[in-house]
C-alpha cells in the first residue's frame, strides 16, 4: 500500500491548509469538497489505511479522534444542535482516500443517514 497521499502530506505540512488541530496523534482539517456548513476531516497521524486495519495498538488514537471531534463541534457551536461523525470503509461506503479518516458534519439538519430506494 502506498505510504503517503494527500492526508500524509497535510499531516507533514508538504501540503498547506489551515488546520483546526494537530498533536501527536490526530490532525484536523476542512473537507475541500464540504457536504455541509461544518465539514473537518479527522485523521490519525500514522497511515492506517481502512478500518480493517486497526488494532489495539491503535485504541489511544481512535479515542483521540473521538476527543478531537466533540472539541472542534464545542468550538464551532455545533455540540448543542446536534452533528454527525462517519468514518467509510472500502468501496461500497465510498471511501476515497485510503488513510482512515472521520468526517465531521453538521451546521445544518442532515436528515436520514440513508436514502430511501
Amino acid at each position: 500500500m502506498k505510504k503517503d497521499n494527500i492526508f500524509t502530506n497535510i499531516i507533514t505540512k508538504k501540503i498547506k491548509v489551515d488546520l483546526l488541530y494537530q498533536d501527536e496523534l490526530v490532525t484536523a482539517f476542512y473537507d475541500l469538497n464540504p457536504q455541509a456548513p461544518v465539514h473537518v476531516l479527522i485523521v490519525p497521524n500514522i497511515l492506517i489505511p481502512t478500518v480493517n486495519h486497526i488494532t489495539t495498538n491503535d485504541e489511544i488514537i481512535l479515542g483521540r479522534l473521538f476527543v478531537v471531534a466533540a472539541k472542534i463541534a464545542k468550538r464551532k457551536n455545533i455540540h448543542a444542535s446536534g452533528y454527525r461523525l462517519i468514518v467509510n470503509c472500502n468501496h461500497h461506503s465510498g471511501q476515497e482516500i485510503y488513510h482512515l479518516h472521520m468526517h465531521l458534519l453538521g451546521g445544518k439538519p442532515l436528515g436520514p443517514l440513508l436514502q430511501q430506494e
